[in-house]
């Protein structure tokens, strides 16, 4: 007569013939022969499943001591891995209960060789050491040992209250530190603008200061220019007039006659005087 078994990707099974360890099987369906105790005899199948997913083993309540004399309770969570399921049955009688063990005394030794402080400020420590103490005794009987971490740290009442108040005391320091250098940047961040404002109004102010220079040079040449073009043409002028008279007087007669347009304008024009006999002379407006 025969039974088949399956195993999952999640298990391993041990065949044992007679009690005998004949293999380590893996996922897969397989056809054990049922052994009924009559007639011709036939050897007697047993198959163990082992678990070999990644767990979590927790280690409660753990009173220390640590060095300083400061009693703590410490709960630590172990995640492990059945690697070789033969080692894992054979070499101990109960491989969870021997990892437990080996994690608990691993535990009490690092914390007992730390101050209080230490362990506050250094948890990883706990870690690195159980993994450095457990990892290798674990491996003699199947186990891998992948994290150990602190899962709860309880201290006594009046302990954990100065620590409580310490904690609060180090985030108020820290918001007031914070705060403090929000306020610096902030301030340090107005200054900038306000020189960079500066900077540029001062750089338009010049420009400004500049363009306006720039602009009465350009308009004093230009009247400057203007005043030497002026006085050339009156130099020109009074050379004409002195070479050609006439022109001085067709001048004249034209200045006379843009006078006389104008109502109120009054031209006294001076002529030789001729004294009669009585010594009376006479002028004409």
């Amino acid at each position: 007569m025969i039974y088949e078994i399956i195993i999952k990707e999640t298990h391993r099974g041990l065949w044992y013939s007679d009690g005998v360890l004949e293999h380590v099987l893996e996922a897969g369906r397989y056809e054990v022969p049922a052994w009924n105790g009559f007639g011709r005899r036939k050897p007697k199948v047993e198959v163990v499943l082992v678990d070999v997913r990644v767990r979590d083993l927790t280690i409660k309540g753990q009173e220390i001591l640590t060095a300083d004399k400061v009693a703590i309770r410490v709960s630590i969570i172990v995640q492990f891995r059945v690697i070789d399921p033969r080692a894992a049955m054979h070499e101990v009688e109960k491989y969870e209960d021997r990892l437990y063990s080996d994690v608990q005394l691993a535990a009490r030794r690092s914390l007992a060789s730390m101050t209080l402080e230490e362990i506050l400020t250094n948890r990883n420590r706990l870690s690195e050491d159980i993994l450095a103490e457990v990892k290798e005794s674990a491996g003699g009987y199947g186990v891998a040992i992948f994290r150990a971490d602190v899962k709860d740290l309880v201290f006594p009442g009046n302990l954990q209250e100065i620590m409580n108040k310490v904690l609060a005391a180090e985030r108020m320091s820290q918001a007031q530190l914070v705060e403090a250098r929000t306020k610096a940047e902030t301030e340090v961040i107005a200054a900038e603008a306000k020189g960079r404002i500066q900077r540029e109004q001062a750089s338009t102010i010049a420009e400004a200061q500049r363009l306006a220079a720039s602009t009465e040079a350009e308009v004093q040449r230009v009247r400057t220019e203007a005043d030497v073009d002026a006085l050339k043409a009156r130099a020109d002028a009074a050379v004409a007039y002195t070479n050609h008279p006439a022109l001085l007087r067709l001048r004249e007669l034209e200045t006379l006659q843009e006078l006389s347009k104008q109502a109120n304008a009054r031209i006294y024009i001076g002529f030789n005087k001729h004294m009669n006999l009585e010594g009376e002379g006479e002028a004409t407006e």
